[in-house]
């Protein structure tokens, strides 16, 4: 798996954002993430029980992301269609404000390293970018286990001060000093 340090790899998918057919698909790539910090989580099925949970609290701290001009991408390996389709069909899925990555051929999956060899599906896997393209943070869960987004924030609110931060410092607190 890539993790802190590496390059985040090149990609070229279809997005999905929003239920309209006419404006929801879109090619993503490494461009529109270019001089900007974004957090990537892949999930591992669409209509799932684990994975509606997670994409909707994200969703829900979709303007502490924005406020932190950190873009917010999710995805997994299934179709574009699959996705719009979960979107149209799940209450808490039909207004989300950040693109769905489709990796259908699991070539950003497979190049991240977290394409679960058994399953054949993305791990639940988090990634904090910075505008350079280097991976600040990453962090896998079971697949059985969501995460928290909220843990997210705090860590990209310290990444983002580039200072020292303590464990467990709160978003928006202090800084450690070198003596």
């Amino acid at each position: 798996m890539l993790t802190v340090g590496d390059k985040f790899p090149h990609f070229n998918l279809t997005a999905v954002q929003g239920t309209n057919p006419d404006t929801a698909f879109k090619p993503y790539s490494n461009k529109d993430i270019a001089g900007k910090w974004a957090v990537f989580f892949f999930w591992p099925k669409d209509f799932t029980f684990v994975c509606p949970t997670e994409i909707a609290e994200f969703n829900r701290l979709f303007k502490d992301f924005k406020d932190r001009d950190t873009l917010l991408i999710g995805g997994s390996t299934d179709s574009d269609f699959v996705h719009m389709n979960w979107q149209v069909h799940h209450a808490d899925l039909n207004k989300m404000n950040f693109p769905w990555l489709s990796d259908i051929k699991h070539e950003l999956c497979r190049a991240l390293g977290i394409l679960h060899q058994d399953a054949g599906v993305a791990l639940r896997a988090t990634f904090i970018v910075d505008p350079e393209g280097v991976i600040r943070y990453s962090s896998v869960n079971d697949l059985k286990v969501g995460r928290n987004p909220v843990e997210v924030i705090r860590v990209l609110d310290a990444l983002q001060t580039d200072e020292l931060c303590a464990c467990n410092r709160p978003t928006g607190g202090d800084v450690l000093k070198a003596a």
